[in-house]
């Protein structure tokens, strides 16, 4: 299923994919069970919430309950990280039955995937692993998404991953890849900001100069992130994407940078161990919203000058 079989109107499942300059985006959150309580007290208005649809693909039980409660007042997005669509086996096809009836479960506004793979041979790993960016893993990858897409209904967005390590038998640059991927099966993308941040500096590459090739039309969520730091076997540093801390000054000045461009778009605060109170999450969210509204409030009045 490319573009040629994909033709689904732009209507609520896909309206992200194409968004006004200027527009008001919300700003959300990981949901994690132990917040349930406090966000019920004191929420975040206009917000949303993602989760990893691995943790809910049971029948029943806490954990949808506790989905249910926050679905009842939030919107939310369902971020799959088991699918292993940039793996060279075909998809495993009850994981993708018990995503899609996750995902006509809950309706989510947005859903998404990574670029990497995490299953061989039947065994899944705990880790999003990297691949070569050549013709043929192009093709497998966008054989892999028509058939996501197919089976959901919906366009996905797919995530640029954060690497530690590079294939020398690559053919293109990621962001080519991702390009020809998103043209190809008319899925949206999910910009990490902080694996951009991440796989720049231990890769040697500039942050700047990849956002600068990467796709942003195509853009219809962001995740932000805080990062860990280690050294490597030559004493190198090398950063983690962690998610267990608070977002650093230079991943906010790059997603600045990425809003100054393109506008709004709905911008989600990974969190997912060493978790902090409730509220400091529901902050990092409210800077994410802010720098929205300060560039959206820009990008508005320069359309008006230019009218």
């Amino acid at each position: 299923m490319g573009n040629s079989t994909m033709t689904t109107a732009v209507g609520e499942s896909d309206r992200h994919l194409y968004v006004t300059p200027g527009a008001q985006e919300p700003a959300g959150t990981s949901f994690k069970h132990e917040h349930l309580s406090a966000i019920l007290a004191d929420g975040l208005n206009d917000g949303f919430f993602e989760v990893h649809a691995e943790n809910y693909m049971g029948a029943g039980g806490p954990p949808h309950r506790a989905l249910a409660a926050i679905r009842a007042d939030y919107p939310l997005s369902i971020h799959g990280v088991c699918m292993s669509i940039g793996g060279p086996e075909a998809l495993d096809l009850a994981h993708l039955a018990r995503f899609r009836d996750l995902v006509t479960r809950y309706e989510p506004m947005l859903v998404s995937e990574h670029l990497a793979w995490s299953s061989h041979g039947g065994k899944f790993f705990n880790d999003l692993l990297p691949l070569p960016y050549t013709n043929d893993t192009l093709d497998n990858v966008c054989a892999h998404i028509d058939q996501v897409q197919e089976a959901i209904k919906r366009p996905i967005l797919l995530e640029n991953p954060s690497s530690y390590v590079a294939f020398a038998s690559s053919t293109m640059s990621e962001t080519d890849f991702i390009g020809t991927v998103s043209q190809r099966t008319g899925c949206g993308l999910l910009l990490d900001v902080n694996n951009v941040f991440v796989s720049a500096n231990n890769h040697g590459f500039s942050a700047s100069t990849y956002l600068a090739g990467f796709p942003l039309e195509r853009v219809g969520e962001i995740h932000l992130a805080g990062h860990s730091e280690q050294r490597d076997d030559e004493n190198e540093l090398l950063l983690i994407d962690s998610h267990d801390r608070v977002i650093s000054v230079p991943v906010w000045e790059l997603y600045s940078d990425v809003i100054s461009l393109i506008g709004p778009r709905p911008t989600l605060i990974e969190w997912d161990s060493d978790l902090p109170d409730w509220l400091v999450l529901r902050n990092q969210a409210l800077t994410a919203r802010q720098i929205m509204a300060d560039h959206g409030m820009s990008l508005a009045v320069e359309a008006c000058r230019g009218v």
